[in-house]
């Protein structure tokens, strides 16, 4: 009995510590990306010795991929949630009303997902700074089931008439969640042109949400049909 319950203490420990150093680790690469942070900087901050992060993870690629790996599993959760349901009907990429109400749902949750999460906003940016050449390096070990949902949607849309460009769907739906994280990034830049508002008071926030996902939406599906005006009747 007594060895057993060694065990689950080890266990236990051993879950807090990969716990720990992974949010360690998030908040270190979020502040230097991939090349300018240390393991070192990683293991003093998690409270741990730099040799128990090799054991867990490796080496600094492999905790980096495990960390993304991390918001990606909240991702999936998110998608699951709110998405899943949605494209399991099936006629939701002829109907342009439902298309439209699928689109502004994502992306105000995509919205929404960056605003919570803005170390992992960071290392986005980071990444885009240094060329993703990290991200390329793991981008295997990610799923994109979710991706070939989408692109297969977006080309069934297409056919009936509901999206305005055959453009790369992949292309399109990167753009859009880039317009948010830029926007959300660029926050302390809106604040110095206008430092009268408030831009990240909770109702500023839902208006730039509105506006970021009206034209996104706007720029990817046609205009909705407008209602036919009645003709004037000349009277002799």
């Amino acid at each position: 009995m007594r060895i057993s319950s060694n065990r689950r203490g080890r266990s236990h420990d051993a879950e807090g510590a990969r716990t720990a150093i992974l949010n360690a680790a998030e908040t270190v690469f979020a502040a230097h990306g991939f090349d300018g942070a240390r393991v070192d900087t990683i293991a003093a901050q998690a409270g741990y010795n730099k040799s128990l992060l090799f054991q867990y993870f490796g080496d600094k690629l492999t905790l980096y991929a495990a960390v993304l790996k991390q918001a990606d599993g909240e991702a999936s959760q998110l998608r699951a949630r709110v998405f899943a349901p949605l494209l399991t009907n099936d006629s939701l990429a002829a109907d342009a009303g439902q298309l439209r109400t699928f689109f502004e749902t994502a992306f105000r949750s995509v919205f929404d997902y960056l605003l919570a999460h803005p170390r992992l906003l960071r290392i986005l940016l980071w990444e885009m700074a240094e060329g993703w050449h990290t991200y390329a390096q793991i981008s295997p070990q990610f799923q994109i089931e979710h991706v070939e949902q989408l692109a297969l949607l977006f080309q069934k849309a297409q056919r009936a008439g509901l999206i305005r460009s055959t453009f790369s769907p992949v292309i399109q739906l990167t753009m859009a969640l880039q317009t948010c994280q830029s926007y959300l990034a660029s926050l302390p830049l809106y604040q110095v042109l206008l430092p009268d508002e408030d831009l990240s008071s909770a109702a500023a926030l839902a208006r730039a949400r509105q506006y970021i996902v009206t034209a996104i939406v706007a720029g990817i599906m046609v205009d909705p049909p407008q209602p036919s005006q009645p003709k004037e009747i000349h009277l002799p």
